[in-house]
């Protein structure tokens, strides 16, 4: 497909899912201003029932789940390298939500006929490819990680619930909610506290957390066209983020990062 096909292409996706933000459940009562041959969710319109809005949230509900699995994952794996108990106990109940929130978005996809397994096939290489190149080297490693990147990630899908309709905007609500950041940080904070090395360690990992987060998340938007209306601009190469968007996913980070005493 051609450059200027794909732009165009791009541009009515965004128009499409920034005017789906005021969608209300169905039954649908009262027509779209769009022409029949492309509809456009929109005030009084079920936005399920544009295919190319289902292939949209399928596809961010597929990287969110994915992404919940691995966390789940990653947390019992790392949970048996705590210092105490008490860590360890704290990590498997982060670990149970996220696994919590990967059935909520499961049973949501079941309810548009879509397995989560077909929904987070196209993800898995990807972000598996994001573990492996963040791989923690001790437990502390490992906090800072679900502490950075968890967070990054609650804030990416906050960023995109402005644009959705608002049954996705309540799951992701619901999978945005718990207490795991403030537990992490609290944790986080006691343990570098008392170590300077140790402190000036995690705030260079926290440094390359997220910037390989944020190419993260722009390689699942180039490689997902469905996904690419909302984090890219229109521009011909189609490639470059929108500022907006990235600027301030982190401009968050490096207010947690302040939280913690550490420069971003």
């Amino acid at each position: 497909m051609g450059a200027e096909k794909q732009v165009r292409r791009l541009r009515t996706l965004s128009s499409m899912i920034n005017g789906s933000s005021n969608s209300v459940a169905p039954p649908a009562s009262a027509p779209t201003s769009a022409a029949p041959s492309d509809p456009v969710p929109g005030a009084g319109a079920d936005a399920f029932e544009n295919p190319r809005y289902v292939r949209f949230v399928a596809d961010l509900l597929g990287a969110i789940a994915y992404a919940e699995l691995s966390g789940f994952e990653r947390l019992s794996s790392d949970a048996r390298f705590s210092p105490s108990l008490a860590d360890r106990a704290s990590l498997g109940r982060l670990a149970v939500q996220e696994f919590e929130h990967f059935e909520l978005v499961g049973r949501f996809l079941d309810g548009l006929g879509i397995t989560v397994e077909d929904a987070m096939t196209p993800f898995c290489g990807s972000i598996d490819a994001f573990h492996e190149r963040t791989r923690p080297g001790d437990w502390y490693e490992s906090l800072m990680k679900a502490y950075v990147v968890d967070a990054f990630s609650r804030d990416f899908y906050r960023s995109l619930a402005g644009n959705l309709d608002s049954r996705t905007r309540e799951l992701i609500a619901a999978i945005d909610s718990g207490d795991a950041a403030e537990h992490l940080q609290r944790r986080l904070k006691e343990a570098l506290s008392d170590d300077p090395r140790l402190a000036s360690r995690c705030a260079l990992w926290g440094r390359r957390l997220v910037g390989e987060a944020l190419t993260q998340a722009q390689r699942v938007g180039i490689e997902r066209e469905n996904l690419a209306g909302l984090l890219l601009t229109g521009e011909a190469a189609y490639t470059t983020p929108t500022g907006a968007f990235f600027s301030e996913l982190t401009r968050n980070h490096s207010r947690r990062m302040s939280a913690l005493g550490l420069t971003a």
